[in-house]
């Protein structure tokens, strides 16, 4: 049995501050389960090494003494130590090549892992995320990213640009107050009417999505189908003090090649027999915010030749992509990469086909910090230690050194349990091929 818990210090970016398990939960752990914590030191955590030691946690150096440990993001290679489980973001479940040493190196060590994203209930619904906090994170980010875009277009004091970069708030809540400034600003004052109509697209209607809505509902905003969306700019006047937002399904994504009708499930089982029709709204668009899943399989949903016919009609509505999927070369072909936090934007020139980082240039202005949550690292990990806790001490107490059959552990904890004692258990044996 693990019964001393390790929690990771975040080293695989420089602005990485979350945290799985917070020093609430921490001290919880210890005085109702008797369960031992261990902290790695860190000089960057959000919550502070003095607060887990406040909390009754140890704070040490390293995590050797430590059966069970848990992190936010992937671990290095020679951290692994023989038999130990591990529960972290692991980005290994489609095979990701970057992540197959990683994970070779996990099963060569006898390793268990535990997978967050793999946590889900018997709907097939994840239990443990950081997703919404992406999606606000992302929407804040975007309005400001919106607000210094434009004034790269001669619009000097355009109402956006008294939103911050997320990472400069405080808290969520001071960010949120920031935002609904500018939308009463709008209200009150409203937009220049070359700006009208402006709209906010969302692909997705999933946590990621629901969160950067939930900021875009801090503006005067309206919602609208799609489909009236084609027809918002054919009518002779509209307020200047509204915001459109639209949300995209997959049925307005994508349609089948054979002309029959569109069905969700024959989409997910069969990607190969769709095609891209989202084109058709993209010149309507102020600001895009990607917020779907997507993988190889399916369209892409802004592709590089799409943007280049697009530009080269002259500069478009679209300002803002907010990629907050971050998938490189993915659904938004020209988000080569993503990006840090503290270098989070870059203007892709469709003509040349080539990035430039930061605001200025010729071309659509992205947005891609691939860990947007650790912009609001305080409220993400409070929420995410919120819907972990349940799981830890089981977890923590569990004997790995049964068979799988026989290992005890919940059944949404089981479903995510990737390699036990170094292999890839049957519902992830699939993975061998991309090794």
């Amino acid at each position: 049995m693990h019964a001393v818990i390790g929690i990771r210090h975040e080293d695989k970016y420089t602005m990485e501050r979350r945290t799985p398990i917070t020093p609430i939960h921490a001290k919880k752990l210890t005085d109702k389960h008797g369960l031992k914590i261990v902290a790695e030191t860190s000089p960057k955590r959000v919550f502070p090494d003095k607060e887990y030691l406040e909390a009754g946690a140890r704070v040490e150096k390293d995590l050797k003494g430590c059966g069970v440990i848990f992190g936010v993001k992937e671990i290095p290679e020679p951290v692994f130590e023989e038999h130990k489980t591990y529960v972290f973001f692991s980005h290994v479940i489609k095979g990701q090549p970057y992540n197959m040493p990683m994970l070779k190196k996990m099963m060569q060590k006898g390793c268990n892992l535990i997978d967050y994203e793999c946590i889900v209930d018997d709907q097939d619904k994840r239990l443990i995320f950081f997703g919404k906090f992406a999606g606000l994170a992302g929407m804040i980010n975007a309005l400001w990213s919106m607000g210094e875009r434009l004034k790269e277009y001669g619009y000097a004091d355009n109402a956006f640009l008294k939103i911050k970069q997320s990472q400069h708030y405080t808290s969520l809540k001071e960010a949120k107050r920031a935002v609904s400034m500018v939308g009463r600003h709008i209200a009150e004052n409203g937009l220049p009417d070359d700006l009208i109509p402006l709209t906010i697209g969302f692909t997705g209607y999933g946590n990621v999505s629901v969160g950067a809505q939930e900021i875009a509902n801090l503006l005067p905003s309206k919602e609208i189908t799609p489909g009236q969306l084609l027809e918002l700019e054919s009518r002779e006047t509209l307020p200047n003090n509204i915001i459109y937002k639209v949300i995209f399904k997959e049925e307005d994504i994508s349609k089948r090649k054979d002309g029959s009708a569109f069905e969700l499930h024959d989409y997910y089982n069969h990607p190969e027999k769709y095609e891209n029709i989202f084109g058709q709204y993209i010149p309507h668009l102020s600001i895009l915010m990607n917020c779907m899943y997507w993988d190889s399989r399916y369209p892409r949903i802004v592709t590089k030749n799409y943007l280049k016919k697009l530009y080269s009609a002259g500069r478009p509505k679209l300002t803002v992509v907010g990629d907050v999927t971050c998938d490189p070369d993915g659904s938004v072909e020209c988000t080569h990469k993503g990006t840090a936090i503290e270098d989070p934007v870059f203007v892709y020139d469709p003509q040349t086909g080539r990035p430039a980082m930061g605001f200025k240039g010729h071309g659509i202005l992205v947005m891609a910090v691939d860990i947007l949550p650790s912009e609001l690292p305080r409220d993400a990990s409070m929420a995410f230690s919120d819907a972990l806790f349940p799981f830890i001490q089981p977890i923590a107490t569990a004997d790995y050194s049964a068979s799988f059959e026989d290992l005890k552990l919940p059944a949404a904890i089981k479903r995510a349990l990737i390699l036990h004692k170094g292999q890839l258990t049957p519902d992830y044996e699939y993975i061998r091929k991309y090794l």
